[in-house]
């Protein structure tokens, strides 16, 4: 079995496996630490989910959230809030649908960058708007009907999503930009599908 080794030094967390060492930068430790982060592994189906980048009203779908994360140049870390982690824990299988938090943190050279991504792959489109209710009540409807209903032509086509990016956070500040805006016009990342239009996207 190949040892996977773990030393605080100095401020940083070296990760040492395979002779390859990583370490988190204090300012990605500080930020963790502030937020009351640590380190989580994303369930599979979470990671194989495609994701769109707006709650409301999402143009596109961008993939899977994990060709998203091999997208990213610098080194990666996913991370959970401690009272998130407590709530999915204390979730009985049994008890219906959920939808939680995850944070990619990408840990670049002065700058810290916090992809901030919910987990809906345990809900239905259907079990996504009763979630919703819980929030915004009868507003939930009028606000998110026209959503399900792209989202589900969107299955019917092969493209199901069972993920959203609802914030990007730089160094500790919300990016005031939509997330769809930044990972299209900053990222450059190219889509799928065409949430408005009902197709794929052709490259």
């Amino acid at each position: 079995m190949r040892r996977l080794c773990c030393f605080l030094l100095g401020g940083f967390i070296i990760l040492v496996a395979c002779g390859v060492a990583w370490a988190a930068s204090e300012q990605a430790l500080k930020l963790r630490t502030d937020s009351g982060l640590s380190t989580f592994v994303p369930a599979d189906n979470f990671l194989a989910a495609n994701f769109v980048a707006d709650e409301v009203e999402p143009g596109y779908v961008f993939g899977k959230v994990a060709d998203f994360v091999k997208t990213r140049s610098c080194p990666t870390t996913w991370l959970m809030e401690e009272g998130e982690r407590k709530r999915v824990e204390a979730k009985e299988p049994s008890s219906g649908p959920i939808e939680y938090t995850l944070y990619l943190e990408e840990d670049c050279p002065g700058k810290v960058i916090h992809y901030v991504f919910v987990d809906r792959s345990r809900a239905d489109s259907a079990q996504w708007i009763e979630w919703r209710k819980q929030f915004h009540k009868s507003k939930t409807d009028p606000q998110y009907g026209a959503v399900r209903t792209v989202l589900e032509e969107a299955v019917r086509n092969g493209f199901a999503v069972s993920a959203e990016l609802r914030f990007v956070v730089i160094d500790g500040e919300l990016e005031l930009k939509r997330p769809e805006d930044v990972l299209i016009n900053e990222l450059k990342l190219q889509p799928l599908y065409d949430l408005k239009q009902g197709k794929p996207i052709v490259r």
